[in-house]
């Protein structure tokens, strides 16, 4: 990685460029107070944004440590050149036309190779990038306006998006901002690299990004194990996700895993935080900046309404936010404090009998913070309007908050965004108070500050899938295990499949697999009556009709198999008794490796959407937790009935690991839908398992 510190914290600045956008950014350093020497540079131009120009670079009076060059992309590749010849501190390229560019300019490759050539060991920030901004040293290297003011201590936010990034500068929240910045295409610099520069900032207090898409998994590995050791938190937001880009997936898993829920699984094991909204973002930073990450997800909540009580609670079952009941201290000391005519819970609604009454109010959020293993109290207050009322009597609440003190952090959370002005959020950041807003934004802030609490140190990712740096295969993989006459399109047949996670330990049904209609009734005669009876040939049997349950005698095997056609057919025992089905599928991530993904199976697949995603390698606990967070936990758990069998469940999970590890250099994807869960047994009813696009090893049917 390249040394940034001059380039993030210069004392003299260059722009090169003379269009509105170069005069832009030396509008911005003098708006936000940067008091070095900026010296433009235009070959004719006697001066650029009213300061007096420079026809060259080597003209300047001294060597720049940061240069803004907002020139086409040709003369920027030269411009470029030139710095890094005479030790310039890095640069910030605004032009565009380079790799990103390459659908609509065939060169663009090419001209991004030279501009990485010319900058040499010079930090490069883009191309085809705004720029960036640092509120704590008061540089603005940025060509537009933006909402930002000099503050001491902030949060970093860097985005892959300009535009995104300017609107975040607009935000009036109350949040500190130390530093936004922006990468373009991550030519030569990525979120993580710059990311990891700013982290060693003791004025950076947390780090927010949001991400179109991961450049370096490694880089990312080691900015996050970093923001941990230095006790710094990270939370992203991260896109896309597209149900077009899986359209013509032949199995469950890889429509609803791909590419981004590798990108969310990674995230989640390296210890990132991740939220679905830029509000969202910004909540969970103010938590950080003001807090620090929580040490639980258990919140207390108090407001004056009845409606807030329920907005709160009802919002809260959409995150992984709880509100525990009150214990009895917390009931005495509120009781004492509110009188006899309050309904004492959690939220509470503590009417409005202590209204304007500070020390009534801080005995009431006091006795509200006497739980056990809180993470957050919360009073729900919105403002008033400055311009046509007065706030007076809210400001008490502010008042009896102030002071409260205690080792769990407190906020005051606006259900709308306008009924928290920025001067009071401010004010509150100033407090220790944390000012959240937004009832649903702020709810999934708390849950994703929490999951940034947890004591357990994010899981490194032990191996990636790719070339060169494959998973060790814990045994190797058996001469003729694959025949490519078996595989049509990539695609073993379900008999080959299941012979093939059977050798690892999973479990299948006992069965046969037969070429006629006679030969399919003698085998259900050996196997036992009731069998099933599936039609080979077919990516999706069900929807062909290719699929016959419970079949009681042979005659109606061979019935069934003369109206399915099939070019073969595989007749298996008849599993009953299943308390659920489960989904299991590995899809291989071209960026992240293996992921896994546990869910609802059988009918219910697309139905419910029910899924967990995980990179492997997992463990027994890994698996058990996902589980637990699926909609369909409690069946597993025996709801209303027999509970499954948790160990079974788990060691088929852990079998088709083993399997994906054995022949990682094969397997594109292995999915088991449906896992038919009973009470002692977990049995793979249906595998399938596509192959990469590889010459498959020949030999004789493992069969």
């Amino acid at each position: 990685m390249p040394d940034m510190s001059r380039l993030l914290h210069p004392r003299s600045i260059a722009v090169i460029g003379g269009g509105a956008w170069c005069a832009n950014v030396i509008r911005e350093c003098r708006k936000l107070g940067f008091d070095g020497p900026v010296w433009p540079v235009h070959p004719t131009r006697a001066e650029v944004g009213g300061l007096p120009a420079f026809a060259r670079i080597e003209d300047l009076p001294g060597v720049p440590d940061a240069v803004y060059i907002g020139i086409n992309r040709a003369a920027t590749v030269e411009a470029v050149g030139v710095l890094s010849a005479i030790g310039a501190g890095g640069a910030i390229c605004f032009a565009s036309g380079f790799a990103e560019a390459q659908a609509e300019l065939t060169d663009g490759g090419e001209v991004q190779a030279a501009l990485l050539a010319a900058a040499g060991d010079m930090p490069v920030l883009g191309p085809n990038c705004y720029g960036f901004l640092n509120a704590l040293d008061r540089v603005a290297l940025w060509p537009d306006q933006h909402g930002m003011v000099p503050v001491e201590r902030g949060v970093a936010i860097l985005s892959q998006s300009s535009n995104v990034a300017l609107n975040l500068t607009m935000q009036r929240r109350g949040l500190p901002i130390g530093f936004l910045g922006t990468v373009g295409n991550q030519a030569q610099v990525d979120l993580s690299a710059l990311g990891m520069a700013l982290l060693e900032d003791p004025r950076i207090t947390a780090l927010g990004l949001y991400i179109e898409g991961i450049k370096d998994v490694r880089g990312f590995e080691t900015l996050a194990a970093r923001a941990w050791a230095l006790g710094k938190r990270i939370v992203a937001l991260k896109l896309g996700a597209s149900e077009q880009a899986n359209a013509a997936a032949v199995s469950h898993t890889a429509s609803l895993t791909g590419t981004d829920a590798g990108a969310r699984a990674f995230l989640r094991r390296i210890g990132v935080a991740q939220v679905t909204s830029l509000s969202a973002l910004l909540e969970v930073l103010k938590i950080l900046h003001v807090a620090g990450p929580l040490s639980s997800n258990r919140v207390v909540s108090a407001s004056c309404s009845g409606g807030e009580a329920s907005l709160m609670a009802d919002s809260g079952l959409r995150y992984d936010v709880v509100f525990p009941p009150l214990g009895a201290v917390q009931r005495e000391r509120l009781r004492a404090a509110l009188g006899p005519k309050v309904a004492l819970a959690n939220p509470l609604d503590y009417h409005t009998y202590i209204w304007g009454d500070v020390p009534a109010m801080r005995a009431c959020f006091g006795a509200m913070m006497a739980g056990v293993d809180l993470g957050l109290g919360v009073v729900v207050l919105d403002f008033p309007r400055g311009d046509r009322c007065s706030a007076a009597d809210w400001d008490l609440v502010i008042e009896a908050l102030d002071g409260l003190g205690g080792p769990v952090p407190m906020a005051i959370l606006s259900s709308l965004v306008e009924t928290m002005p920025e001067a009071v959020a401010e004010k509150l950041v100033g407090l220790g108070i944390v000012p959240l807003c937004d009832v649903p934004s702020a709810l999934e802030a708390v849950a994703a500050a929490a999951f940034l609490g947890q004591e357990i140190e994010p899981v490194p990712v032990l191996w990636e899938n790719r070339e060169g740096a494959l998973p060790p295969s814990p045994a190797a993989s058996p001469p003729g295990y694959f025949r490519t006459e078996e595989a049509q399109g990539g695609v073993l047949s379900e008999g080959v499949a299941k012979q093939a996670l059977a050798q690892v330990g999973v479990p299948v049904p006992g069965g046969a697999r037969a070429l006629t209609p006679v030969a399919a009734g003698e085998a259900a005669a050996r196997i036992g009556l009731p069998v099933v009876l599936k039609g080979e040939g077919f990516a999706h049997k069900s929807e062909a009709g290719a699929v016959r349950l419970n079949l009681a005698s042979v005659p109606e095997v061979e019935e069934a198999a003369l109206a399915m056609r099939a070019s073969g057919y595989l007749v298996e025992e008849m599993i009953t008794g299943a308390v659920v089905e489960l989904l299991i599928g590995v899809m291989r991530d071209p960026a992240h490796g293996f992921v896994l993904t546990l869910g609802a199976g059988g009918v219910w697949t697309e139905i419910l959407g029910d899924t967990q995603s995980l990179l492997l390698p997992v463990t027994a606990e890994d698996v058990r937790g996902a589980l637990g967070q699926l909609k369909i936990a409690p069946l597993l758990a025996g709801y209303r009935g027999a509970a499954a069998d948790m160990d079974a469940i788990a060691g088929a999970i852990l079998a088709v690991q083993a399997f994906v590890v054995a022949h990682a250099d094969r397997i594109e994807e292995v999915e088991i839908n449906p896992l038919l869960c009973t009470p002692d047994r977990a049995v793979a009813a249906d595998a399938l398992i596509r192959l990469r696009n590889i010459e498959i090893e020949g030999g004789e049917d493992a069969a």
